[in-house]
């Protein structure tokens, strides 16, 4: 095994333990941020009104309070399930008269016409309930289902032992990115940063105009400030930098310690051979992740160079929302 497999940052270090919850562990962890909630309000605003007022009117004028309904939330395409975590606080917002029977877990590849959830209660408040759930269902599953084709991907090109770790990035939908990061597990993926709050990545940005021994010059010290947050109390969940040349990794693995990560950014298959062959022969404990032109027809070529992870922005901004309907 390489150095890093045998010292990998993610298994080892309790700041990074949110890739080894659970599903549901992990959506209380998301939802704990109070960022759920602020967006469901949100959509209950859009939808209805400051606060929930006036509400919908079509139903003010159509039906009596006392009808009730009970539906099914089906999907209507091949998916990997991803948003029935949210139901029940949708139900407080939206629907408070209304129950929810769980069919389907989230994380489940279904098949067309499969009933996810039975839904019963007062008419006009599972109306109310029915545009919000749907959209944020279908943008979720449509997520998963991405992701599950990606890994499917990897593992048919490099095998099913393969190791590599698939990872969004921070191209998320502004307002959605805890709901878009659960959507990845959902469909077999993991979280990277969830912020930049939460880990360093130095970018190309944040090294333009340095030589490689400039770079692991900058590097060396921001690992010491690195050091300097966390014994202030401040959690960082990893140390991660970027490179676009091998020499700028050869620099990085001069040094000592400190860096968890090198993302090699635009690496075609035979630098990034390369790349972990060097990171080999270092000794050094650092991972490597392939980033930068990631596709489903390049994905298992760069897996099979052996690093450790691969990041693909197109999980979540290139994900088309999925057909989720609610049938009476």
């Amino acid at each position: 095994p390489s150095p890093a497999a045998m010292s990998d940052p993610f298994r080892n270090n309790a700041c990074n333990a949110v890739n080894d919850l659970s599903l549901p562990a992990l959506y209380k962890e998301l939802a704990s941020t109070g960022l759920v909630r602020r967006l469901l309000e949100l959509a209950r605003d859009e939808d209805l009104g400051d606060n929930g007022s006036p509400g919908d009117l079509t139903c003010q004028v159509t039906m009596e309070q006392s009808q009730t309904l009970e539906a099914r939330i089906t999907s209507r395409a091949q998916l990997v399930v991803s948003g029935i975590a949210i139901v029940p606080e949708a139900l407080q917002i939206f629907a408070p008269g209304v129950t929810a029977e769980v069919k389907v877990e989230d994380g489940t590849f279904v098949e067309k016409g499969t009933a996810l959830v039975v839904l019963k209660g007062p008419s006009h408040e599972m109306l109310r309930l029915e545009r919000p759930v749907l959209n944020l269902l279908s943008r979720m599953s449509g997520i998963a289902t991405r992701v599950r084709d990606y890994h499917q991907a990897i593992l048919s090109a490099a095998g099913p032992d393969c190791k590599t770790k698939l990872l969004d990035t921070r191209k998320t939908t502004p307002g959605l990115r805890v709901l878009e990061k659960y959507a990845v597990r959902c469909g077999g993926g993991y979280c990277h940063r969830l912020g930049l709050h939460d880990a360093v990545l130095i970018k190309d940005n944040h090294l333009s105009g340095l030589s490689p021994t400039q770079v692991a010059e900058l590097v060396g010290k921001a690992t010491k400030k690195r050091d300097e947050l966390v014994q202030g109390g401040t959690m960082v969940r990893f140390f991660e930098v970027e490179v676009d040349t091998l020499e700028q990794l050869e620099a990085i693995l001069t040094l000592p310690s400190g860096v968890d990560i090198v993302l090699c950014d635009n690496f075609d298959p035979p630098m990034l051979t390369q790349a972990v062959a060097k990171r080999n022969a270092s000794g050094k404990p650092v991972l490597l992740e392939a980033s930068g032109g990631v596709s489903l027809d390049t994905i298992g070529a760069i897996a099979k160079t052996g690093v450790d992870r691969i990041s693909v922005g197109g999980l979540t901004h290139q994900a088309t929302s999925i057909d989720i309907g609610l049938d009476a």
